[in-house]
């Protein structure tokens, strides 16, 4: 296993849709895909940013075991419905909105009445149906930012008045986050990771910005335990310093193979088992990891680099 923790990169993103998005991440330390994929799973699904209903109240009904005249669903259902309608909030207070509806039909999300600071993500939502032509139906709306999911007791101290029924809220604009966890490598090392995160979200936030906010508050929650110690982990080969001039010969020279170095036979022999056929492939490994090939170490480490001094490369 190699020493060298890599910085991982998004390598690639498949958008499946507006609101679905494969990010593939890599390369990852031995087991981080597992540990990543399910702490990002987990943020995503709990804690990022979103709006939602919080409170209403209906014209003529004062409590949820009531029903509305013209109206099929019972309030009930009504209240189960308006959980569905999805904003976007473009301030972090709670806006205050109204329904107006009268007649015969289907009662939509559209018909909720919004201001500059508020969007209706799914306007063709069905909030509820009425049968007769008489129905009037007048809602008034509390919607609000969040994260996760609030209970209806955390809501009853945020109802603008107390006629208002709290419902419970589900804040998180991501639903669902599916991961897997292959394998790939960097050169000569085969055990790392690579993870496959897919983001389906409902729309009033993309998947690349879930889970950026995502990645943001990993950072914050890690950075705060971590004090003042600090890990590089950049990816800095460190490579014996005659590698500079080998990279400027030419092509004839970079090629050469091991063979013709004319290493001893065991050193020879421990570079080609290791896939290490010229000295383009030599010069791709830091002394660490040349050090932990199979076959390898320190004495054939400093009979490669006398070689290479030897030959002035």
């Amino acid at each position: 296993m190699s020493k060298i923790i890599h910085t991982p990169s998004i390598v690639k993103v498949d958008e499946h849709s507006d609101n679905s998005a494969t990010f593939t991440i890599e390369p990852l330390h031995t087991g981080y895909g597992m540990t990543l994929g399910n702490s990002f799973r987990r943020v995503l699904l709990s804690s990022i940013a979103g709006a939602a209903i919080t409170s209403f109240r209906i014209e003529g009904a004062s409590h949820e075991f009531t029903t509305v005249p013209g109206v099929k669903e019972d309030l009930v259902t009504i209240m189960t419905n308006l959980k569905g309608v999805r904003f976007r909030l473009f301030e972090d207070v709670a806006q205050p909105l109204t329904l107006h509806f009268s007649g015969k039909g289907q009662i939509l999300a559209k018909h909720i009445a919004v201001n500059s600071n508020v969007e209706i993500v799914n306007p063709d939502f069905v909030i509820a149906n009425s049968d007769d032509s008489k129905t009037i139906f007048n809602v008034d709306l509390v919607v609000e930012l969040g994260r996760g999911y609030k209970a209806i007791e955390e809501g009853n101290s945020s109802r603008p008045s107390t006629d208002m029924i709290s419902i419970d809220s589900i804040f998180t604009p991501v639903l669902r986050v599916r991961y897997k966890v292959e394998n790939t490598r960097v050169g000569q090392i085969t055990d790392l990771d690579k993870l496959l995160i897919t983001i389906d979200t409902d729309g009033s936030i993309t998947p690349k910005d879930a889970f950026e906010e995502a990645a943001a508050i990993l950072i914050n929650q890690y950075t705060a335990l971590a004090g003042q110690t600090r890990v590089s982990v950049e990816v800095k080969e460190t490579i014996d310093p005659d590698e500079d001039e080998a990279e400027n010969s030419d092509n004839s020279t970079i090629n050469t193979p091991i063979e013709d170095l004319n290493l001893s036979a065991r050193t020879t022999n421990a570079l080609v088992n290791n896939e290490i056929y010229t000295l383009k492939d030599l010069f791709s490994l830091s002394d660490i990891e040349l050090r932990e090939l199979k076959g390898f170490g320190n004495r054939a480490l400093d009979e490669v680099k006398e070689k290479l001094a030897e030959l002035e490369i």
